[in-house]
């Protein structure tokens, strides 16, 4: 048998970092290890063990993982000649997944191991170079070959009932179901807002928000539903508008000045006389029907307990993706849950980070920010809580409208004393930011093509991201999403900016997103990551990562979904941008860079992997076809014939 002691240590090492414990050789579970000593793979009777097991238990159910590794991709799977796995006795001893699938297959039909649901896992290769293969098999005999993964995280105990449901039953999780019907609710009620409230795309959110706040005042004894009777005297609209003064009043929404320009946008609710008169149809004010809609929907429906601040932020962000969410409506791209995130994750956020976004929008990257950092606190640590909502987010909105959206949202998820300001970024005074707030994260999504469209040179999405930079203490870390054609320098004055930068922040990488990260908007984003005022050494190696396969699609008339191998995809990513492990130059390339250099993947890849004979010969092939073509037609000066241009010159 070859020396596999490499591979074992990295497959060791890489089940450690997705929080699996693996017996090597064997199992430390009595049954199994028993009936592993007649488990011979050359069909002796003899002992035989596969290279590692781990059992993982979720709540009531049981999985057993089997892997067997190989250190070449060359000895991944053998198929028989019907396209099956082979499992005679040379092919199970050479092949790993015909290893891992030959021990599985011997467990279940050993009536004393206890366990019917095993994962066999072939794995071949190293950190850089590799191939996992999961099979699924239970005690029918019967198995699944799954979809190769790029990461062991998928068979942690936090995922693996999730993975079991995605891909073996093909069915979706309760919390899927759930997002699902969530979906549902806000294409419902983004259709009733339409049909009945005859509202611009930008005060739909906006009568969402303010009825929201009434309906948590209502919690306090201030508001009720059954208030909204149509009274002409009394409209509805000015109860709900009551209810959000009061409700911003309790959420200690201050300067004074900062609640006044609250109710302004919220003054919709008393102005707008559609909303306010009765319905016919409905036999009630569109605005009641509204508040019904949240009311029995959110509040009051059974599938929400227990979670009710998350669903609540889940139905919001989903109706702010019906309400103009594809920036046409109201003039910006939203963010999508999955970006700020990954925004997070990529800062590596820790608890004392303060976290600042220049154009906050509706808050995504700031609510993201906040729950991060929540989850690292200890969980009776009230101080630190209340510190990380009052001190450690800041946000800056030019518009009015999104500015009172983003307020509201944070409320809605548990803050209302966020530092959110209504101005302009770009006039703003960055050393007095920097003085002011010491933000050691920043986070934006600029406006884009807003230069093309208004000609001022300073709206190029690039001068946000170096106004932002500049606006962060030394050290901190810069990340944006743009445009791809940000990065590449397509005018001399955003080359300018680059340059800039580089003399004063350090470009740490370029991500290259999913084209449809931005599904309907017809953006091609890329992530854009900076070390704030530490200047751009020649000789740094930034990375650049292709990320375009992020495990979300497209789905028809739904939008982007995450598949079940999203968080394989992001684990690799998070990975190889911390130096965990290395990847092909097809995922990551890592390379100094010059100013002018368009900065993305494609720019820098180039393929390492030697080409196969018949890819030689079918080149070769191609070039002596266009040769001869170009010789027929007169153009043998292509290829290296006498130049008699020399006598013209």
């Amino acid at each position: 048998m070859k020396n596999e002691t490499q591979t074992d240590i990295w497959v060791y090492n890489m089940a450690k970092e997705a929080k699996i414990e693996l017996f090597p050789q064997g199992s430390s579970i009595v049954q199994i290890d028993k009936s592993l000593t007649k488990a011979s793979k050359s069909g002796s009777g003899n002992v035989g063990r596969p290279d590692f097991t781990s059992l993982i238990e979720t709540g009531n159910d049981e999985f057993l993982i089997l892997i067997e590794n190989k250190k070449d991709t060359s000895r991944h799977v053998k198929y028989n000649s019907d396209g099956v796995i082979d499992l005679d006795s040379k092919s199970v001893q050479e092949f790993a997944v015909n290893g891992a699938l030959y021990y599985a297959l011997h467990l279940l039909k050993d009536e004393k191991v206890p366990f019917k649901k095993i994962f066999a896992v072939g794995i071949s290769g190293g950190e850089k170079r590799h191939r996992i293969t999961p099979i699924f098999i239970d005690d029918s005999l019967q198995y699944k070959e799954l979809e190769e993964v790029e990461t062991l995280v998928n068979f942690s105990s936090k995922n693996i009932h999730t993975y079991y449901m995605n891909n073996v039953l093909d069915e979706e999780t309760n919390v899927q179901k759930e997002s699902t019907q969530i979906l549902q609710l806000a294409r419902e009620l983004h259709e009733a807002l339409r049909t009945y409230g005859n509202l611009q795309e930008r005060d739909k959110p906006l009568i969402v928000s303010g009825i929201l706040l009434a309906l948590r005042e209502g919690e306090y004894g201030g508001f009720s539903v059954s208030q909204l009777t149509g009274d002409k005297n009394n409209p509805d609209g000015y109860k709900i508008y009551q209810a959000i003064e009061s409700n911003l009043r309790r959420s200690n929404i201050s300067p004074e000045a900062k609640r006044d320009k609250l109710m302004a946008q919220f003054s919709i609710f008393k102005t707008d006389a559609h909303i306010n008169n009765k319905n016919d149809e409905l036999g009630m004010t569109s605005l009641r029907y509204f508040a019904e809609f949240l009311w029995e929907n959110i509040y009051q429906d059974i599938r929400f307990t227990g979670s009710h601040h998350d669903y609540l932020g889940n139905f919001y962000s989903e109706f702010m993706s019906y309400s103009g969410g594809d920036g046409q409506g109201l003039g910006i791209v939203l963010t999508p849950a999955h970006i700020t995130q990954l925004f997070c994750d990529l800062a590596d956020l820790k608890v004392d980070d303060v976290v600042f976004d220049p154009c906050c929008g509706t808050g995504g990257f700031l609510i993201a920010a906040m729950h991060n950092l929540l989850s690292k606190t200890d969980e009776d640590d009230e101080v630190k809580k209340r510190q990380i909502r009052q001190r450690q987010l800041h946000g800056i909105e030019l518009q009015d409208y999104m500015f009172t959206i983003s307020t509201t949202n944070m409320i809605l998820r548990g803050d209302g004393k966020s530092n959110l300001r209504n101005e302009n970024f770009l006039i703003q005074n960055s050393a007095k930011i920097q003085s002011e707030i010491m933000p050691t994260i920043g986070m934006i999504n600029p406006p884009y093509s807003m230069a093309t469209r208004t000609k001022d040179k300073e709206q190029y999405e690039i001068n946000f991201i170096s106004r932002m930079l500049d606006s962060l203490v030394e050290g901190g870390q810069g990340i944006a999403i743009v445009p791809q054609s940000t990065v590449t320098g397509k005018t001399k004055i955003e080359k300018e900016i680059m340059r800039d930068i580089l003399k004063k922040h350090t470009l740490k990488g370029v991500i290259t997103l999913n084209k449809e990260t931005f599904y309907g908007v017809g953006v091609n984003p890329c992530i854009v990551v900076f070390v704030a005022g530490i200047p751009h050494s020649k000789n740094f190696k930034s990375k650049f990562i292709d990320f375009s396969n992020d495990g979300y699609k497209v789905a028809k008339h739904i939008g982007l979904i995450e598949t079940p191998e999203a968080k394989d995809r992001k684990n690799l990513l998070l990975n190889v941008w911390s130096g965990e492990i290395e990847a092909q130059n097809e995922f990551c390339v890592e390379t100094i860079i010059e100013p002018e250099d368009e900065l993305l993947h494609s720019f820098y890849y180039f393929n390492e992997e030697p080409p196969t004979s018949e890819e030689f010969e079918e080149t070769l092939a191609d070039y002596l076809s266009f040769q001869l073509d170009m010789v027929l037609h007169g153009r043998d000066y292509l290829f290296g014939g006498d130049d008699d241009d020399d006598d013209d010159k």
